[in-house]
């Protein structure tokens, strides 16, 4: 089966540095004017066996400069006439959320958006659908591609059932750097003590590269990972997970039965640039394990889920979403905030990110169990649309700046 290619791509206006108080943070967006990553990304694509159609959600940071990223990614694809492409906007996402509208689905939109790492993703998966997609494979737009195979090694297993008679609907490759190496380099610092991420991630990593070749992991990589229809079309990523929203994908994954495997013979290299601030880095890191933590604790009242447990995410996420991870969180910031750099931004984490990071995951984690009981009969409706489909592929040209009112509601029988 050929796989759709998603990449979602972002973009801002500026450089900023620090805490932007911004609900939705993405790590290094491509300010306008400047290239970015995207180039090599696609140049890497198209020496790719199998290349199908490929995908490019544009996201931004400030929704005035949608049209100027949109104009920005359409002049980067100009360079790259042999990729079958197809560009995903503000534009788009109107139709998609009118459709959404007519088919009695407006109380989910907020969950498929333009704005947040799980929002983004969720409209991939649903152009998947309309798309007619049997599997996607999702990049982003800071990796290049170097196997030729890239796409034969996505499809290999999917759909299938491993050694243990465990179906294989959600696969995950990994990020290498320009070396081929894994791991984290650098000892972690004394005021990380109580932290490890880097190193945890490690370990996680060590064991998932050990035989056999795919195996269930706690481990996922947004921008290597390919999902079977059955699994994208039942499950979908939480548009409320502040970022790591493809390790919580495995949560979500195993929370309704499945598993997401790791390949140990399928890779991509990461050339992410550097951010621009740890401590802003730290800060959606709290956001996020806390979140994770509230959401597991939260599941165990649900009585049509499988129980997921921090101990059975050891070692990566695990230590970061049991119970200890509140005062992990504010020892960590103290201490930082004693031995590094950006100790103001770190005294905030500490005296104000973590309250406000436990009544974010109070008011939201909630919020992803009502859209993901929706989402199945959704994508269900979306499949292959004629209505959607059409518009996306260019088979029926329509002025969407003319479009200002709204389908008519139709009934469902």
């Amino acid at each position: 089966m050929q796989a759709t290619v998603i990449i979602p791509t972002f973009w801002t206006r500026r450089r900023s540095r620090g805490l932007d108080g911004s609900r939705f943070h993405y790590d290094h967006p491509t300010p306008l004017g400047e290239g970015g990553t995207l180039p090599n990304c696609l140049r890497s694509l198209e020496s790719v066996e199998g290349l199908g159609r490929v995908v490019l959600i544009v996201a931004v940071t400030d929704e005035s400069i949608a049209h100027a990223a949109e104009d920005c990614v359409s002049e980067i694809l100009d360079d790259f006439p042999g990729i079958d492409s197809l560009v995903c906007g503000s534009a788009e996402m109107g139709s998609l959320h009118r459709r959404m509208e007519q088919l009695e689905f407006a109380d989910v939109i907020s969950g498929v958006s333009l704005a947040g790492y799980g929002g983004v993703r969720n409209v991939g998966l649903m152009l998947g659908a309309v798309l007619g997609s049997e599997s996607l494979v999702f990049l982003d737009d800071d990796q290049v591609i170097t196997d030729a195979s890239f796409l034969r090694r996505a499809a290999e297993g999917l759909g299938q059932r491993d050694g243990q008679g465990r179906t294989i609907l959600a696969k995950s490759g990994y990020y290498t750097d320009s070396q081929g190496a894994y791991a984290i380099s650098g000892s972690e610092p004394w005021h990380d003590m109580f932290w490890r991420q880097n190193e945890l991630y490690n370990r996680a990593m060590a064991s998932a590269l050990k035989p056999p070749r795919i195996k269930p992991s706690s481990l996922a990589f947004g921008g290597c990972l390919a999902l079977h229809r059955d699994m994208y079309c039942n499950v979908s990523f939480d548009p409320w997970a502040v970022r790591g929203e493809d390790v919580d994908y495995v949560i979500n994954a195993r929370m309704h039965g499945g598993d997401v495997f790791l390949d140990a013979e399928w890779s991509v290299i990461h050339q992410p640039p550097a951010a621009p601030s740890q401590a802003a880095l730290f800060h959606h890191d709290v956001f996020r394990f806390v979140y994770a933590h509230r959401k597991l604790e939260f599941s165990k009242s649900q009585v049509d889920l499988r129980q997921v447990t921090a101990e059975s995410l050891l070692p990566y996420p695990g230590h970061l979403v049991d119970s200890s991870i509140n005062w992990r969180a504010r020892a960590t910031a103290f201490l930082r905030a004693l031995g590094g750099t950006e100790r103001r931004a770190y005294m905030d984490v500490a005296r104000k990110a973590v309250p406000a990071a436990q009544l974010y995951a109070r008011e939201n984690c909630e919020r992803y169990f009502a859209f993901q009981r929706r989402w199945p009969l959704l994508m269900d409706r979306l499949w292959e649309d004629i209505a959607l489909k059409s518009l996306l592929t260019g088979e029926r040209r329509v002025d969407r700046g003319a479009l200002t009112g709204r389908f008519p509601v139709i009934k469902a029988d």
